[in-house]
């Protein structure tokens, strides 16, 4: 499981682990918020009515969910399932809320705290994804000084300076907890 603060590169981090490892599988969250531009339903989320969400939270469907920043995001059960049934590693990029849940339901699950090299570069960063301005961007700077102060409770902590580095440890951390391992 990957996690860390907004704009901290967890989807880039994802991107690279997937392309470099073809066993393993990208649990797809669910979400009530709006599509990004560029974003695909079913490949970068499943973007679910605020009612649907709800039906499935009500009927047991997430392994976790929470409500992060207005809206709400969870992993569906079924397809962890699914990806495990085929023999795969399934990575999940979620919240720090959504690793605590994860933590207590499937305590073997490995946790990876993804950290920016500096506050300041995190900034930086949420700035240039232009994704949310002025009080939401704040709201967000907040949330991730609170995250940042969590990372202790991981199972690994990883600073993502330079993508290929970062990749290349969280890489050595799948292959050291899945090697001879069962799936």
């Amino acid at each position: 499981m990957i996690s860390g603060p907004s704009g901290v590169g967890k989807g880039t981090v994802v991107r690279g682990l997937l392309e470099a490892r073809d066993d393993l599988a990208l649990s797809v969250s669910a979400t009530t918020r709006a599509p990004r531009p560029g974003e695909i339903d079913g490949v970068h989320y499943r973007f679910l009515t605020g009612d649907a969400f709800e039906r499935l939270a009500e009927a047991g469907a997430f392994l976790e969910h929470a409500e992060v920043f207005g809206s709400r995001y969870g992993t569906l059960l079924a397809d962890v399932e699914a990806a495990r049934e085929t023999g795969r590693v399934v990575l999940l990029e979620i919240d720090v809320q959504g690793a605590r849940v994860v933590r207590e339901r499937v305590p073997e699950a490995v946790l990876v705290f993804l950290q920016p090299p500096s506050p300041e570069e995190l900034e930086r960063r949420l700035h240039a994804r232009g994704t949310e301005t002025g009080e939401a961007l704040e709201r967000r700077l907040v949330a991730a000084r609170r995250e940042m102060g969590e990372s202790s409770w991981f199972d690994h902590v990883v600073v993502n300076d330079e993508i290929s580095e970062a990749v290349g440890e969280v890489l050595a951390i799948i292959e050291a907890h899945t090697e001879g391992a069962t799936p």
